[in-house]
């Protein structure tokens, strides 16, 4: 099991670290929660909405092999320079994307950001398990769940107005005074922590290559999805060339999936294994349904429902309130229930939630309500599920495995994410192509709620993990 022995370090530098990671979580979630509202306005902007998906993409494919890198400088390094590197990357892919004049350099710029930010996430969760001990770890992952809710509520409709009375430009520059903040905050508290690398820990330079692969098969799935629905708009061309060189990069996406994955995965995981392999299963499923879903919920209420984009804005804040409600339920320490049954009830809810949304989908103008209900209902099972398969990781793993497994599982949700966001643009470009937007949105819905349902199937064999904020 891993190591719940705090690091020593004075009151104040212990309090100033908490606040500065909280303030770093605030800053990505910021930025995360206000994009996906300004994306319309730039994508407006801009052009090119056949790339809309792949601003989300490539944000996810870069942080795939950030993930790795990081989990693997973090065990045998320690966490603080992977933070420290992670920090400077995100700054400098928000300074790219603020000052992109295309939709391609946008995509860049997001690239670049995916690889800080997959690079600060997984150092945060290897210090706080290392400087940390478990029931502080529980309280964390509520105060990390209220640092990505605070945004969620600001972060919408102060983009929405940012977009409208500026530009969208600015919703990316308003993120790097929070970035300066935090990292001033954690410097010094930084610098006196004594985290040594596990001497044990056997090199793997090939976990790079492998995640490198790993990475370039999404996107080439991705790409082969994007040609079927460009061969729908062409349907005479689409026998002809579209399709068979769709089937051509299908095919390669699966072979570098099927060949680099496992590498990157706990030693014996198996698709259908229960324990640390179910926990990974659930989280890819679940968090790439609700991002798949939530890349294209604003632009379905503008487009779709023909709401303004502050409105859009608000309907995504208030969805959040479920989120935050889930992530302070499962830390309760009066709620007896395991972390594996936390799980599956956050599990269950992310699907019925996605059922609620994608029903309106198919029948836009008329369910709105059911939309925003359902999206609290999903908001509320990642609340609960996402902070509990972290800390059923952390519970489940060896001292010397963690970073090793804490990236496994981000690996799997960043993979999860990318996948989800790729099949729901290709199926968005599939409605764009025929010009029916009620396929368009319904149909990538419906396919996360579908995802969700895995996620469910396989959080039933996760077995038994206590839940240490629950003991007496």
């Amino acid at each position: 099991m891993a190591d719940d022995t705090p690091q020593a370090t004075t009151a104040p530098s212990r309090r100033a670290l908490t606040i500065g990671l909280l303030l770093s979580v605030v800053a990505i979630a910021f930025e995360a929660m206000a994009v996906v509202t300004a994306m319309p306005a730039a994508a407006a902007d801009l052009g090119d909405l056949d790339l809309y998906a792949w601003t989300f993409s490539a944000f996810m494919l870069a942080q795939t092999f950030a993930i790795v890198a990081a989990g693997q400088f973090s065990d045998r390094f320690g966490p603080k320079l992977p933070l420290a590197v992670g920090f400077v990357v995100f700054a400098v892919g928000i300074v790219v994307s603020a000052s992109a004049p295309t939709m391609p350099v946008l995509l860049v710029g997001r690239f670049v950001q995916g690889l800080g930010g997959g690079t600060m996430n997984l150092a945060v969760m290897v210090l706080v398990a290392r400087v940390f001990d478990e029931r502080e770890r529980a309280v964390l992952m509520t105060g990390f769940s209220a640092a990505w809710m605070g945004p969620s509520f600001i972060g919408p409709p102060l983009a929405a107005w940012l977009s409208t009375a500026l530009s969208w430009h600015w919703v990316f520059w308003s993120v790097l005074p929070l970035m300066a903040v935090a990292g001033a905050l954690i410097l010094r508290p930084l610098r006196e922590l004594d985290l040594p690398p596990h001497a044990d820990v056997p090199a793997a330079p090939r976990q790079l290559a492998w995640a490198g692969l790993v990475a370039a098969g999404a996107a080439t799935l991705q790409l082969a999805g994007q040609q079927l629905a460009a061969g729908a708009a062409t349907p005479q061309l689409a026998g002809q060339h579209i399709e068979l060189w769709s089937l051509v990069w299908a095919a390669l996406g699966l072979i570098l999936l099927w060949r680099a994955l496992p590498p990157l995965l706990p030693a014996g995981f198996r698709p259908t294994g229960g324990g640390l392999a179910a926990v990974i299963i659930v989280r890819a499923f679940t968090a790439g349904a609700f991002a798949g879903a939530q890349t294209f919920l604003p632009l379905m209420f503008v487009q779709a429902e023909k709401l303004r984009l502050e409105w859009a804005g608000a309907i995504i804040t208030i969805g959040s309130c479920g989120w935050m409600v889930g992530a302070w339920l499962q830390s309760r320490p009066w709620l007896r229930l395991r972390r594996d049954q936390i799980i599956i009830v956050g599990t269950a809810c992310v699907l019925a939630g996605l059922v609620l949304v994608s029903s309106s989908a198919w029948l836009p103008g008329r369910l709105l309500a059911v939309a925003v209900a359902g999206w609290v209902v999903a908001g509320f099972g990642m609340g609960l599920s996402l902070a509990s398969t972290s800390l059923a990781v952390m519970q489940l793993s060896e001292t010397v495995e963690l970073g090793r497994n804490t990236s496994s599982l981000q690996v799997g949700e960043a993979l999860g994410n990318s996948i989800g966001a790729g099949i729901a643009g290709t199926l968005f470009a599939l409605g764009l192509a025929q010009s029916n937007l009620v396929f368009g949105f319904g149909a990538p819905l419906t396919a996360m709620a579908v995802i969700a349902a895995l996620g469910l199937a396989a959080s039933l064999r996760i077995g038994s993990v206590e839940n240490f904020s629950a003991r007496p």
